[in-house]
């Protein structure tokens, strides 16, 4: 981080908590939470300095922090005391995400170096079929592999088929592949990860799928067409390359053990899944018992935590939002969520929508998964594709070639509300932390 950018967004966040502070007498006049503003102006600075989202989600909580201490108080009490609270009633939360996105980051380079999505593309036919046939592959991928590993799958093998020369409206099309496919799945999106933690079934967000299924079809055939007609797709010789079985089975022990503990903790032990980080500690004892099986690439560990400890710093950021003053859970304001999470980050806003509570699961991974793909970005898949192909850091582009992916945001959206409806789920945990009379929050 250079001096002049880390020193801009220092000033960014003293002059935030100066405004916040001065203005903290006048959040009952003017009816909005001063929290929601602080959580705003972080959110866009996160679209604005898209190479210093680190420094910019950790200022962020920083500056939402220090106004909850000495303004606001917590739901857990006032000052440090409620703060600490506050941090340990979310600790397992943190640590289940934070293992899960290091280990799922070991488990992408795995599938990647099991050279399948080098074979694939053999399969594929010579015309505009092929095309969307790899975004059915990108889309199959991202159901049990992370969204971002599924998009830099897609981009590495659209390099190949068509000799580099992708259009923008296919890299459109890859983004919104590898989000489509994780929305139905608590394995595919770090959104739907976030449900699954927090105890939403695994089954409840998958009927996501029909609305994903929908808008495949309405932006692939497209884009397909689109990258026919400006470069034909060209398949390479892999005859005499292999899938490595092994790697392959590291993948399939990881999952299988992360969705066999989480079933069998749920059944059996639920309340103890508030106080500690089973499904993460799952993922890494598959690590540490394949250790012998192949080497795990720890080097790709230090630029995930970067990654990491920014997701956690948002999601830190939006448990401390009062969420009772925002509006109710309803499709139109879940509609709304997949516009908002195409400029602001999905993560903060799942994490709102959970300490909610009441929404349709199912409905709102969809919003949230697929919405971010409607501008580059948007979504974790988008920013990671534009370092492999810089062109794409475009917004004017990426909507005038990248058109049908707001189209089948939409259609997807409403075919899933006229096939399923709406059905909000009751709170999914009953342990939500209460103001006590020993330490009440403050309020202004």
């Amino acid at each position: 981080m250079t001096l002049p950018v880390r020193n801009m967004v220092l000033g960014l966040a003293a002059l935030l908590f100066s405004a916040a502070v001065q203005a903290a007498d006048m959040s009952p006049s003017i009816g909005f939470p001063i929290e929601f503003i602080l959580f705003g102006a972080t959110l866009l600075g996160v679209a604005l300095f898209h190479n210093q989202t680190l420094y910019v989600g950790l200022s962020g909580f920083a500056v939402i922090a220090l106004y909850k201490t000495f303004v606001t108080g917590f739901a857990t009490g006032a000052g440090f005391p409620g703060f600490a609270a506050h941090l340990g009633h979310e600790s397992v939360t943190l640590a289940n995400l934070l293992l899960l996105l290091l280990g799922f980051a070991l488990l992408a380079r795995h599938f990647e170096k099991s050279h399948i999505p080098v074979i694939l593309p053999k399969y594929l036919p010579d015309d505009w079929r092929g095309a969307f046939l790899m975004l059915v592959m990108v889309f199959v991928l991202s159901s049990f592999l992370d969204n971002i590993a599924a998009a830099l799958i897609g981009g590495a093998m659209a390099h190949q088929l068509f000799r580099a020369k992708v259009h923008i409206g296919y890299l459109a099309a890859i983004v919104a592949a590898s989000n489509a496919g994780g929305a139905g799945s608590v394995l595919g999106d770090t959104t739907t990860t976030m449900m699954w933690i927090d105890g939403v079934s695994p089954l409840d967000v998958t009927h996501a799928f029909v609305a994903s299924a929908t808008a495949l079809i309405v932006f692939g055939i497209p884009a397909a067409r689109l990258q026919q007609a400006y470069a034909p797709i060209l398949k390479g010789g892999h005859g005499h390359t292999h899938i490595d079985w092994a790697r392959v089975g590291i993948v399939g022990l990881m999952l299988s053990l992360a969705m066999a503990t989480n079933i069998f903790v749920n059944l059996f032990y639920p309340e103890e899944a508030d106080h500690f980080p089973f499904l993460g500690a799952s993922v890494w004892l598959a690590i540490m018992l394949t250790l012998p099986v192949r080497r795990h690439d720890w080097e790709v560990l230090p630029e995930s935590l970067r990654g990491a400890v920014f997701l956690l710093s948002l999601v830190l950021c939006a448990s401390m939002m009062p969420v009772e003053k925002l509006p109710g859970a309803s499709w139109p304001t879940t509609l709304g969520l997949g516009f908002v999470s195409a400029v602001f980050d999905n993560i903060p806003l799942t994490a709102l929508a959970l300490k909610q509570g009441g929404y349709d699961w199912g409905v709102l991974a969809y919003a949230v998964g697929f919405g971010g793909s409607m501008v580059w970005f948007g979504s974790s898949a988008g920013v990671a594709l534009s370092n492999m192909y810089p062109e794409a850091r475009s917004v004017t582009l990426w909507l005038r070639h990248g058109w049908f992916v707001v189209v089948a945001y939409v259609t997807g959206f409403f075919v899933l509300l006229a096939l399923l409806g709406w059905h909000p789920h009751e709170p999914h945990k009953t342990n939500k932390v209460v103001p006590t009379a020993q330490s009440p929050a403050v309020t202004r």
